[in-house]
């Protein structure tokens, strides 16, 4: 009798062929509180994040993710909605398992329940903790998630008892007692009495410092960044004053601060914790140091180096959405202590930073090399500048590297493991070590050295990305994606063909 009333009520208030207020299901839901993760937000927030795990987009069919979110919801009450979903799959042997074709990056939703039970027992046979088996337990936990969605269970609904804010899934909120009380003031909408009247004591108890969040993606900020990148680098290029070149990066730098803050204040945690904040802290982390540099050496081309390779990694914050999730999740054990987080992988990506200033310094050596651009002083000039960036970065990984062996026997009762992350960030610092050494004993002439820094920072991006995008095992991989094992390859592809072509200016003896 109370799935029947339920289901009456749902046909009669969420109609999606209603129109004005009798269509619940709008973007207007985007500010409503939910819990989710240990963490109170915005359902803007939990939408997108869902809808993004789930299918790997920002919408379902025309829908948008609060919309889409809404509507999967009322499947808990029997509604018969049929949104177009499509579960997100990378890995090409996960593909093969499912029966799908190997250019697929999906499977419908309704295909994959009905493997679910194939897919829990793949599992279970797989020993191995390697690409292949995170990427089965990936795909198990979307199917998750959507089976939480579709039962009421993902969305949850604030109700305030003297003043303490418990929260309750919309299945066990939307009762057939509430509604009949909230049907009883005559109103032919109770379902949304009861949510707006939730939302409403929510305020009243917590206040509207829940929506941070929302205006933190709303906002934007990193968009604004790369734009302010952009034109400090025409700006540095284009005039000879480079006062307003200065302003435009000082503007940058404050915009990151601030969306970094904004972060660290939403999430209570260090911003690299994940892909997507290593990347943006790295941009940020080599423009701060290329400017701290420049104010010694005097050198301008720091300053373009650092917001060029800013530029880089705001792009791929922007654009990269397969390979890079913007959503701020909670922590996995191993980094749940902010001390170490803040030391370790700080100084690590800080490394990356400055080590990435000396890759696209010696880059713009090979080119502009190879087309008669530099001459015997300048080119000498130019690898000077290279070397003190990779001193930079040298100093800081081997003081993260030490970190993490710290971190590690504070955390897993061992200072080394040989674990693919910290076996490759120790070939990362001896590769460079042996650059530096070379260099300072001249044994590697400036001919030599500048390809050889080009070349070394694919180390850098095997330790840092490789782990994750390609073997995608260890204790220090999280996960597998195959538009970043995209991305790797066509890096390497591109720094082999610079090399290759630059190569022929190199065959004269230095």
């Amino acid at each position: 009798m109370r799935n029947l009333f339920i289901l009456l009520c749902a046909l009669i208030t969420f109609s999606s062929s209603a129109q004005g207020p009798m269509n619940f299901c709008t973007d207007d839901l985007e500010t409503f509180p939910v819990l989710a993760q240990g963490r109170e937000k915005p359902l803007y927030v939990l939408a997108g994040d869902s809808i993004r795990f789930i299918t790997g987009e920002k919408k379902v069919g025309d829908y948008s993710a609060v919309v889409a979110f809404c509507k999967l919801s009322l499947k808990a009450f029997g509604m018969p909605l049929e949104l177009p979903v499509n579960v997100r799959v990378d890995h090409v042997d996960a593909r093969k398992f499912l029966g799908i074709s190997e250019d697929a990056t999906s499977i419908p939703v309704n295909d994959l329940r009905a493997k679910n039970d194939l897919l829990i027992a793949e599992l279970r046979t797989l020993k191995e903790n390697n690409s292949y088996k995170k990427e089965l337990s990936k795909i198990a936990g979307r199917l998750k998630t959507y089976e939480a969605v579709v039962t009421g269970q993902a969305w949850t609904v604030p109700v305030v008892n003297n003043g303490k804010v418990d929260f309750l899934a919309l299945s066990e909120f939307l009762t057939e007692q509430r509604v009949t009380s909230a049907g009883s003031s005559g109103s032919s909408n109770p379902v949304q009495i009861l949510m707006d009247r939730a939302k409403a004591d929510y305020l009243a108890a917590k206040g509207d410092g829940y929506l941070l969040e929302l205006q933190y993606f709303k906002l934007n900020p990193f968009l604004w960044s790369l734009l302010l990148s952009l034109a400090a680098i025409f700006a540095y290029v284009l005039t000879k004053n480079h006062l307003f070149g200065t302003v435009l990066t000082s503007a940058t730098i404050l915009l990151q601060i601030a969306a970094m803050a904004l972060r660290v204040i939403i999430s209570g945690r260090a911003p690299v914790t994940n892909m997507y904040e290593t990347v943006m802290f790295s941009g940020f982390g080599a423009l701060v140091i290329a400017g701290f540099i420049t104010l010694y050496r005097k050198e301008i081309s720091f300053v373009i180096a650092g917001l060029a390779y800013n530029v880089l990694c705001l792009m791929m914050m922007k654009f990269a959405n397969g390979m890079l999730d913007q959503g701020i999740s909670p922590l996995v054990p191993v980094l749940r202590d902010n001390f170490w987080l803040s030391t370790h992988v700080t100084t690590v990506i800080l490394s990356y930073a400055a080590l990435a200033l000396s890759w696209l310094l010696a880059n713009s050596i090979l080119v502009r090399d190879s087309l008669g651009k530099l001459n015997s002083a300048d080119y000498r000039y130019q690898v000077d500048l290279t070397y003190t960036c990779i001193k930079f970065g040298v100093v800081l990984l081997a003081a993260g590297v030490i970190l993490g062996g710290v971190w590690a026997d504070y955390s897993w009762g061992r200072f080394w493991g040989w674990d693919p992350k910290e076996t490759w960030s120790l070939i990362v610092l001896l590769v460079y070590m042996a650059i530096l050494h070379g260099r300072g004993t001249t044994w590697i002439t400036p001919k030599r050295f500048v390809p050889l820094v080009a070349g070394a920072f694919m180390s850098v991006m095997m330790a840092w990305f490789g782990v994750n995008y390609i073997l995608a095992s260890g204790l220090h991989s999280y996960g597998f994606s195959e538009g970043g094992a995209i991305f790797l390859g066509s890096f390497f592809l591109i720094q082999i063909a610079i090399l290759a072509v630059t190569s022929v200016k190199f065959k004269k003896p230095a």
